[in-house]
């Protein structure tokens, strides 16, 4: 029997507007990935296939106890709670530390049981995960991948059957995400992965892809997916092509019908007027073939008309099945020389070791180093939010700073006042240059903070592309929160992107796809 199973579910906002509608599927694969577009609906499908949200119609049933992680920040953060609290131990190891103490109440004993040996183990845990060896250590102060790793180790011994696992590779570097990878793989249930991290994705038994137009599953993980969308979209664009080519000989055939009509006319008119035939078989001929004529122009609209109804629907498939594009223009030269220099320089917080670190115009540089290892804080030494504790650090072009939110956009603004107050000397192209990336006609009028991520990464990219001169862009994670299609479509356009920056990303994959010349590590 499926884990669960969801009967021609719907959703609806309560202003009417469906977000997906008539989806069925259960769960029988052991590691099942989700994917789709920002605003598709994923995490609300998650919701009402664990019966966290109720849908609109449908049913769900469900044959399995749950547990989720999802991708919202964690009260943890605000909170005071220690790792030991959060975990529920706290109490055996405060009685341990009582009967250290020397203190022998019967109490302290019965609460330790037989888990004398909880504290060494714990310590070793914490160590294997890369966190504080210090059970009293606030939740609040460990670092985002810390955090994510103690609620995913949790998890994982819940004793839960059915593990919803929403984006939780955002915050963990490349040893964390080998780690979560391992801990799903020795997982005993049945887990739903839904993310655009297609190193945890390579893992998964099936994809299923939700779009505005259902939910398609594939077998297979990622790479075969992936293999099978292709072979999908070359069959829709055959498939369109011979509706195209029926259509066009659609029209020649009608076109020949009616020259030919008009042919028989012309000889039925001439014919009248010499009276060689009589009118009543005249009459005869021409009420025939206005009939025939009547009939071919029924049939050729009714073949029109459903090659039309055929061609939109071909086209839907197309649009979601083909990868998107973002021209993003050539932009201004990039300056010459050198960029950046980073002389036996100490972060304040971070790695201890003194960086070495040039810059020249065009260099791609891949910010590599394991969570507080002090990458983002770099960026904000570039920015100059922060100085380095000691050595020299020289700047000699304009900086961007793009992270997971695309903070360099004011969400306060319209898409067009961006591009007018960002951008100089482009009032006339401003209009064009935004319908180049999907923004047309009153859209451009919509303000910053409705946008998707992939919108405002668009946004964000076509800003910079538009400077007096090609600023050094550093990217804190960017890909973060993108979709697969939104990710692959930035990491196309670094890649062609004429100036240089300074990458940090834990998706190796997006790094590659991003053209990075050169990487440099924090230790």
């Amino acid at each position: 029997m499926p884990v669960l199973q969801a009967n021609k579910i719907s959703y609806h906002f309560d202003n009417g507007e469906v977000l997906f509608s008539d989806i069925s599927c259960s769960l029988t694969q052991s590691k099942v990935g989700l994917v789709g577009r920002n605003g598709v609906g994923k995490s609300i499908l998650a919701s009402i296939l664990t019966k966290a949200l109720s849908p609109t119609q449908g049913e769900v049933t469900l044959n399995a106890s749950v547990k989720t992680y999802t991708q919202l920040p964690s009260t943890l953060l605000g909170g005071n709670l220690s790792v030991a609290q959060y975990l529920g131990v706290d109490n055996v190891l405060h009685a341990l530390a009582k009967i250290e103490q020397g203190k022998c109440d019967d109490q302290w004993f019965e609460i330790v049981g037989e888990q004398w040996s909880l504290k060494q183990e714990l310590e070793s845990l914490l160590g294997e995960m890369k966190l504080p060896r210090n059970a009293d250590f606030l939740c609040s102060e460990l670092s985002g991948g810390q955090l994510a790793r103690l609620q995913l180790w949790q998890l994982f011994q819940s004793g839960a059957q059915l593990l919803v696992l929403d984006e939780p590779s955002n915050h963990l570097d490349r040893q964390g995400r080998q780690w979560l990878c391992e801990q799903m793989n020795a997982f005993s249930g049945q887990i739903l992965l839904i993310s655009h991290d297609r190193f945890l994705l390579r893992e998964m038994e099936q994809i299923w892809e939700l779009s505005t137009l259902g939910l398609t599953q594939y077998g297979g993980n990622f790479d075969d997916y992936q293999e099978q969308k292709k072979r999908e979209v070359a069959a829709v664009e055959r498939q369109l092509d011979s509706v195209h080519n029926e259509q066009k000989r659609l029209q020649r055939q009608a076109q020949q019908n009616r020259e030919k009509a008009e042919q028989r006319q012309a000889k039925g008119m001439k014919a009248r007027k010499s009276g060689s035939q009589p009118k009543i078989l005249l009459d005869g001929m021409k009420d025939s073939a206005t009939h025939t004529l009547s009939n071919k122009l029924k049939n050729e609209n009714s073949r029109r008309e459903l090659l039309s109804k055929k061609e939109h629907a071909l086209n839907k498939r197309h649009e979601q099945l083909k990868a998107q594009k973002f021209y993003m223009g050539k932009g201004h030269a990039s300056r010459k020389g050198q960029l950046l220099s980073i002389v036996n320089g100490v972060l304040p917080y971070g790695c201890e070791a003194p960086i070495q670190l040039q810059l020249t115009g065009g260099s791609k540089l891949w910010l590599q180093g394991g969570n507080g290892s002090g990458k983002s804080t770099l960026l904000s030494v570039l920015q100059g939010k922060h100085a380095l504790r000691s050595g020299e650090c020289h700047l000699n072009t304009q900086v961007y700073y793009l992270d997971q939110h695309f903070g360099l956009l004011d969400v306060c603004k319209t898409i067009l006042e961006t591009v007018l107050d960002m951008c100089d000397g482009i009032l006339e192209d401003a209009r064009t240059l935004l319908a180049g990336i999907g923004f047309r006609r009153d859209t451009v009028f919509r303000s910053v903070g409705q946008l998707s991520g992939g919108e405002k990464m668009k946004l964000s990219m076509l800003v910079v592309s538009h400077q007096q001169t090609q600023p050094l862009l550093l990217l804190d994670e960017p890909d973060n929160h993108l979709d697969l299609e939104s990710k692959q479509l930035l990491a196309q356009t670094l890649n062609n992107y004429g100036g240089a920056f300074v990458l940090v990303s834990h998706d190796e994959d997006f790094v590659q796809d991003s053209g990075v010349s050169t990487a440099y590590q924090l230790e």
